[in-house]
């Protein structure tokens, strides 16, 4: 398994590892419920230095980004970040990735771990039009730090004015002593925070007086476990789960970041053209149990007769509302919000009820 700048210290702090992505990951330290209620309540710290990093360069950048991207890129602004995704000809998401306008004719695309080298491939495929393409995967750590106490933790290791960076933007510059830090005002927690992106030599370094500064908030590392019950209670999507090769932008309810917009002809737009105006059969909603249970990926969801509507592609016992929520794809005339649905849970139909996200306000 390939390893972190910090794999050897989660081990240490006595971290349960498991496999994820070809990384030896930290799945959880003091407990998932435990571990998700430090980022609700206060500051947390996560090693997402498994994701993949690609620059995109040179005059032809930003008509590649164009071709390989739902969203218009065009609009981007110098420090600002944008969600997207890569579709397929069949107008599937291949993958769903957040775009950075570093400089001008430069930007970096953060993809999912698990996609590095399919998303890669798929990149250096589409690059009819000769812009420069640098796979950084390997050569860039990353750290997430959330939670309300996130800000004030970071201010103490920067002269940057971490403020005045609004969500979706970013900075480079100076942080826990260490030079051209991408500091980020993004995350997949819903609870606030930044994304750091740094060479891997600093990893420990910066690591280290983040804890330091972050104690008298309570500070704690925190596994890849309560990352998903945390994007999740913010109905994020998980790729793999929610989001794959077969379903779309439209279907997922991602048309926000799907832009049929002028000099735009994208991968995938003449599928999503049609399907914007024909309408999609299935569509992902989020439901909430009314019955006791926990929701499962791969569930089945059934109507009041007993007749299978859709599937759970994610859930859990929310460890906020303390019910079971999820994500599941179900037949577009059930997912108005309040609509009675039935999960089936070994053999029983739970009751539930299509809410509308995120469910942790």
């Amino acid at each position: 398994m390939k390893k972190t700048p910090f794999t050897d210290l989660h081990i240490s702090l006595g971290a349960k590892m498991h496999e994820f992505a070809g990384y030896n990951m930290p799945i959880e330290y003091s407990g998932i419920i435990d571990e998700h209620h430090t980022v609700v309540d206060s500051v947390g710290v996560f090693d997402v230095s498994h994701m993949g990093e690609f620059w995109v360069k040179g005059p032809k950048a930003l008509d590649f980004l164009q071709k390989v991207g739902s969203n218009d890129a065009s609009v981007l602004t110098l420090g600002k970040a944008q969600y997207t995704c890569f579709v397929n000809e069949q107008g599937g998401i291949i993958d769903d990735f957040i775009a950075y306008y570093y400089e001008d004719e430069k930007y970096l695309l953060v993809v999912n771990a698990a996609n590095i080298e399919k998303d890669w491939d798929w990149c250096v495929k589409q690059n009819t039009m000769g812009a420069e393409l640098e796979n950084a995967s390997d050569h860039m750590a990353q750290l997430a730090i959330q939670g309300p106490k996130a800000q004030e933790t970071l201010q103490k290791l920067t002269d940057i004015d971490l403020s005045i960076i609004p969500y979706y933007h970013f900075t480079t510059g100076k942080i826990a002593g260490v030079d051209n830090v991408i500091i980020s005002n993004t995350g997949y927690t819903g609870a606030g925070g930044f994304e750091l992106y740094f060479y891997p030599e600093f990893g420990l370094s910066i690591w280290e007086k983040i804890f330091e500064t972050g104690k008298e908030f309570g500070i704690k590392p925190i596994g890849l476990g309560a990352r998903d019950t945390l994007r999740l209670e913010m109905g994020f999507c998980l790729y793999g789960n929610d989001l794959s090769d077969e379903t779309t932008p439209l279907e997922a309810g991602l048309g926000w970041i799907t832009k049929f917009v002028d000099n735009k002809p994208f991968i995938g737009r003449d599928v999503l053209e049609k399907q914007k105006v024909e309408g999609v059969e299935h569509k992902l909603c989020g439901f909430t149990l009314i019955d006791k249970g926990i929701p499962r990926h791969g569930y089945e969801i059934v109507n009041e007769k007993d007749e299978l509507i859709g599937t759970v592609t994610s859930g859990t016992m929310s460890p906020v509302l303390k019910v079971g929520v999820g994500l599941g794809y179900v037949k577009k005339e059930y997912v108005k919000v309040g609509t009675e649905l039935y999960i089936k849970v070994r053999n029983k139909n739970l009751k539930a009820e299509v809410t509308k996200l995120p469910f942790r306000k």
